[in-house]
């Protein structure tokens, strides 16, 4: 069981990481053409759908938008049991020669994001692969690193991030749990 030990982002903190990197993507990408913004479901989907429309504010081009389920692409598939829960994914156009921006709300071991990876590279070769994620919390167990962090959390493996978004959670707050032995 997990108890609440902190929010340790607002909603309004969480709008301006996400204003934060929207940014510093368009200025690592500028001017931002063959630009893709693709979330892993569930919520990294949400954010890059508030990314996607930052990025649009701030160029006047529309970056094209998706969301990838990866949970078929995950390492650790056998331990979900014999039927894995998987959403469709929303990936309507082609990664072939464009600039794929992963979202995703926490970044811990790497496994999520290189099961998103192999997604994405399973439609085609794209021209690079960056990775923005609202939360790096540390404790890697593959050589991954994030281009855009909207906050460096350093945790415990004892504590847990919880993004919550208005369409799942009701609220847009970050917060630090930590797993209570009963």
């Amino acid at each position: 069981m997990y108890v609440q030990k902190a929010i340790l982002l607002d909603g309004s903190a969480v709008e301006r990481s996400l204003t934060r990197i929207s940014h510093e993507i368009v200025e690592r990408n500028a001017p931002c053409e063959g630009l893709c913004v693709v979330g892993v479901l569930r919520r990294g989907a949400v954010l890059a759908r508030k990314i996607a429309r930052n990025v649009e504010k701030i160029t006047g081009l529309a970056p094209l938008l998706g969301a990838l389920d990866i949970s078929l692409y995950r390492d650790d598939l056998s331990e979900l049991g014999e039927q894995p829960d998987v959403h469709s994914s929303d990936l309507g156009f082609d990664v072939r020669g464009k600039t794929v921006v992963l979202v995703d709300d926490v970044l811990y071991t790497g496994r999520t994001a290189r099961a998103a990876i192999e997604a994405v590279i399973r439609r085609g070769r794209p021209a690079a692969i960056q990775l923005a994620v609202l939360i790096d919390r540390g404790h890697r167990e593959l050589p991954i690193r994030a281009d855009y962090i909207g906050k460096n959390v350093p945790t415990s493996r004892r504590e847990l991030i919880e993004v919550r978004v208005e369409e799942y959670d009701g609220a847009q707050e970050v917060a630090l749990l930590e797993r209570k032995d009963d």
